[in-house]
Formats: C-alpha cells, structure tokens, sequence
C-alpha cells in the first residue's frame, strides 16, 4: 500500500478527532441545527409528537455523488458500475426512489426489502439479491424479473440448476464467497471470519475447487461476489477481502480459457466515524486504496458492483426526541426523554459498540448554550438499561428540551423494536426552502396506536378464549 495514502486514511479514521472535517461536514451541522428548530416550530415534534426522525436530502445527494465520484476517479473510463444501496440500512421508500434518482441502485435481502425497491422504481437491472436464506419463490421471482441473483452455498446453487434448466438465465447469476480474511471490532458484523456464515468458505478443505468447477460447468455464471467490510472492519481487510476475491475471478477465468466472469461484486461496509461531525473514511480513501492494493479491478476487465448502506446515510439523519422529565439518582442528572430501546436498539443493548453522539436543543429547537453538567440520557421504556447516554456531558437538560441523537440516518429510525409497544416515530425529509427557512417532505407517517392494536391482534381478540380442546368422554 502506498504509505502517504495509509497514513492519511489512519489520521482520518482516528477515532475522537475531527481530521478530515470538512465544509460540507460543517454545513450539513449548520442543515441540521436549522432542521430540529424548525421542525420544533412547526410542531413536528413537541408534547403531542414527542420523537421525529429527520433526513437531510441535500446530504443525501451529496454522499450519493461522493460515492460516484471516488469510484469514476480509479476506474477506467467506460467501466460498467452500479452502485446499490444496501436496503436493510434505511428500508423507507422514499430514501430508495431519491438514491435511484441520484443514480443508486438497490441490493436487497428479503421479499419486503424488494418489494419496497419496486415500489421505489428501482428497475430489475439495478436490484441484487443477496440473502443466506432465498426460498425457491424468492429465487423464481428473482429469476423471471431478471434481477441479479448471489448464490450463497452448494444447496442454493442446486436450486437455481433446477430454474434455470437448459434456458439461459435473464438474470446475472454469481457466488458469494468468503475469503476468510478475519474479522473487526464488532464480532456480530464480521461477515469475514473463519466461521461466518455467509458464502463459500474458500479456505476449508475442497471449498474453493468446488468454487471453481461450479463456475466451469455453468458458463451462465458470470459474477463473483463477496463482503467483507461493516462497522468496525478495517480499510485495509476489506481491500484484502477485495484482491482474494479478484483473485479468485482471475484464477477461474484463466481455467475457463475465456473471460467468463465479467463483474465483481465487492460488497459494502465502509465504516461511519460516530466520534465526531468529519465524514472518515470517504469514498475516495478506499477508492484509491482499492487501485492500489487491486490495480487489476480499476483496469476496466471487470464491471464492479458495491453495496454500501450505512455509510452513504447514517449522517444524513437526526432523531430529535423531547425530554418529559428530569431527575436525579445518586447524585448524577437524568434527562426522561422519549428515544431509547425503540429506535437506539443497538446502542441501548451494546453502548460500547455503538455509541451515540448527543446534541441538546432548548424548547425552541435552538442549540441549549451553558456549562455542561454530567448526566444520562434515558428513554422511555420500563427496563433500567433504556439510556442513550450514560455519564454523557451536555448543557443541563430540562422539561420541555430536546436531545438530538446524530448519525443516525442508518440502522435507527428505520428499524423499529417494539418493546412496551412504543410506536413507530414519523420520519420527514428536510431542505433548506431558499429564505432562510427550511421545507419538510413526510417520509414515513407517525405510527397510531389504533395500528399497533391491529398489529398485535386486535382483531382476533376472542381467539383464544374461544379455543377449546373436546371434552373427554
């Protein structure tokens, strides 16, 4: 690897800093301290709405153009790419049809992550199906639209022989592999490992033989795929995870004796600094590490395929929540607020993990000013581990304020927990209105209790009541 290129992707990625902090990180700040007031004006939230989720659209077109750019500027000209957007990171269908207007595809794992993708617009062409678990509808479905589809192991593969038959197939059909390169800091997110369960495991005994002859009895195989990047994996593994993968396609294209693989499929995963306001890594950093570590996949033999999620929309989004009450418990501040366990769930069950950082708001939305006093920020379910924050320095919080939870356009407000049958928060995008002002987009509506009653079998209420075994003779 280059050294300046190393040593500049380590200064940016260094946790707790703000190398890399740039103009446009400062003006999405600037975006969204105007959003959450605004969105306090008008009464998105407040006592009777007392949590919203807000994404910033500009942002969002701009990290959808940064992830074009980085890619265009190591390819060769003319190298056919799709960028699609990993949908369990943010499944709402408005998110999907501006990606898609912005020129970003969608990779889905479930019939509801395609279903959402179609309703999006999202075309055939630019969908990819990824999931360890495809049912045979699934693949059928898959098959007849002409969606890409990643076999994940030997029984899947069999599966599409048995579809596929002796037509050629509308859909690119590939492998999913894993290189076994290792893992990062978050275990559950390392898809990389020896024993992962996602694809062919390369490295056990015989794996990667079967890899390639399944390649070489099938020429409607044309794509290789693997993912080795998420939340806690290093540049530098998932550039390694790359090149095996690249290497693999080369070794089967030279025992085809013809260029039967034409597309890769890298995956996503490039990790979000949670640390602080700069956008580290970019695109660009693992773009160029890319062409140096894998010269061979920018030479323009190969069409790419990435599926990056988290990292193209977990900075573009706020949940701004209210704060009912505060107190205090052996001598340290709480602040009752109404964002906990239900929209944080990975940062309530594993704060070492996934931490938050918090911004407080007074009652107008405004950014609270004072000395910062040391107290928890909790939510609003009944267990005692329901805290965003814990010993979290923040101006003093009172009734009436609002905590802002950031970075948390990805895998928050999107993914529902339902514990104490807490409802689903509306979410709304945002812009700014060209006076000053800021326009909002409702993207997802409030969830209304009369929802979550039918949800949780309102209409089957006499069920079991009415359900007796016979009596015995």
């Amino acid at each position: 690897m280059d050294k300046d290129i190393d040593q500049d992707i380590d200064q940016d990625v260094d946790q707790g800093t703000d190398q890399g902090f740039g103009e446009a990180d400062r003006e999405r700040a600037v975006r969204r301290d105007q959003a959450v007031r605004a969105a306090v004006t008008q009464g998105l939230v407040g006592p009777g709405s007392p949590v919203v989720g807000l994404l910033d659209v500009t942002g969002i077109r701009e990290s959808a153009a940064a992830l074009r750019a980085a890619f265009d500027a190591v390819l060769a000209p003319g190298t056919p790419v799709l960028h699609a957007f990993a949908v369990k990171a943010t499944p709402l269908v408005p998110v999907l049809r501006l990606l898609h207007e912005e020129g970003i595809g969608a990779e889905v794992a479930s019939p509801g992550e395609l279903a959402l993708a179609r309703a999006a617009g999202v075309p055939p062409a630019r969908t990819v199906l990824d999931s360890p678990a495809k049912t045979p509808a699934e693949l059928r479905e898959a098959l007849e639209l002409g969606i890409a589809v990643n076999a994940d192991n030997p029984q899947e593969l069999a599966r599409i022989d048995a579809l596929v038959g002796s037509a050629t197939p509308r859909s690119p059909l590939g492998i999913r592999v894993n290189a076994q390169v290792g893992g990062g800091a978050i275990e559950a997110l390392s898809t990389a490992t020896a024993t992962s369960k996602f694809g062919v495991a390369l490295r056990d005994e015989g794996a990667r033989e079967w890899v390639v002859r399944a390649y070489l009895d099938r020429p409607w195989l044309t794509r290789l795929h693997a993912h080795t990047g998420s939340q806690g994996i290093p540049l530098s593994l998932m550039a390694e995870g790359a090149a095996r993968t690249y290497e693999l396609a080369e070794e089967i294209n030279a025992r085809a004796g013809r260029r039967q693989i034409d597309t890769l499929d890298i995956g996503g995963g490039l990790p979000v600094n949670f640390s602080s306001e700069a956008t580290t890594p970019t695109y660009a950093h693992y773009a160029r590490l890319l062409r140096e570590v894998v010269p061979g996949l920018c030479e323009g033999r190969y069409g790419l395929v990435t599926e990056f999620g988290r990292s193209l929309l977990a900075k573009q989004g706020t949940m701004v929540a209210r704060v009912e009450y505060t107190k205090s418990a052996g001598g340290r501040p709480v602040a009752v607020t109404h964002a906990g366990v239900q929209v944080a769930t990975r940062t309530v069950y594993v704060p070492e993990a996934w931490p938050l950082r918090l911004a407080a708001y007074d009652a107008k939305g405004r950014p609270k000013p004072g000395p910062e006093v040391v107290q928890d920020v909790a939510g609003p379910a009944c267990f005692a581990g329901d805290l965003l924050a814990e010993a979290r320095a923040l101006a003093a919080l009172e009734p009436g304020d609002h905590v802002a939870a950031l970075d948390t356009g990805a895998y928050y407000f999107a993914h529902h927990y339902a514990y104490n049958s807490l409802p689903r928060p509306g979410v709304h995008g945002y812009v700014p209105d060209g006076s000053g002002g800021v326009a909002f987009a409702l993207v997802r509506e409030p969830q209304p209790v009369e929802e979550i009653v039918t949800e949780s079998g309102g209409a089957h209420a006499s069920a079991l009541t009415t359900l007796r075994a016979p009596e015995r003779a």
